[in-house]
């Protein structure tokens, strides 16, 4: 396999980034080489920092201005970028610089519960509201449609009828963090 250099997109906490952080951290072919946030305050930035992973924080205007990002990504180096909780679209550009190039990850079974909105807990409540079995995670290619690209991998897990906001979205951080490094390996091994 040839150097895979990722950049992680995140916009909060950033369990899933650190997640990937720690499983790329010593890897033969795979390296994390940066993050970018639009959130000045995100708490990403501490994890990106606890592994020696460089921060980029950026607003509206720098995200639709191509050549700001594109700067950032190319001084890394990056082929390969990773949505680890970041909400914004991403925007024309960078679908076509990064063509198959951007995952995402979504916190249930698309194509239900996806689209503008659809994140977090708001989409742990639709699925309870709509008195689903299952939920799940998905991870998918990205692209100019929220929650739209290719779906590449699922993961399901029960609903049970004690389940809450709080324990179905236990439930489905320990998939995101158990599957979502692995498949961004196995995707990546496939070139």
């Amino acid at each position: 396999m040839k150097q895979q250099n990722l950049a992680i997109f995140a916009s909060g906490n950033g369990t899933n980034a650190e997640e990937i952080f720690k499983y790329f951290k010593d890897h033969h072919s795979i390296s994390v080489k940066g993050l970018l946030t639009n959130n000045p305050k995100a708490q990403v930035l501490n994890r990106a920092a606890r592994y020696d992973v460089p921060g980029f924080t950026f607003n509206r205007e720098d995200f639709r201005s191509k050549h700001h990002i594109l700067e950032v990504l190319h001084q890394w180096n990056i082929n390969t970028i990773i949505l680890a909780g970041f909400l914004w679209l991403i925007p024309e550009y960078l679908i076509h610089r990064f063509q198959d190039r951007i995952l995402n990850i979504h916190p249930a079974l698309l194509p239900k519960f996806g689209g503008k909105g659809m994140y977090g807990k708001h989409v742990h409540q639709a699925v309870l509201d709509s008195g689903q079995e299952e939920s799940g995670i998905t991870i998918h290619l990205v692209n100019d449609q929220y929650d739209r690209g290719r779906i590449i991998f699922q993961e399901r897990c029960p609903i049970d009828s004690q389940d809450t906001l709080d324990t179905l979205a236990e439930k489905i951080h320990k998939l995101e963090h158990v599957h979502y490094p692995r498949v961004i390996e196995q995707w990546l091994s496939m070139e």
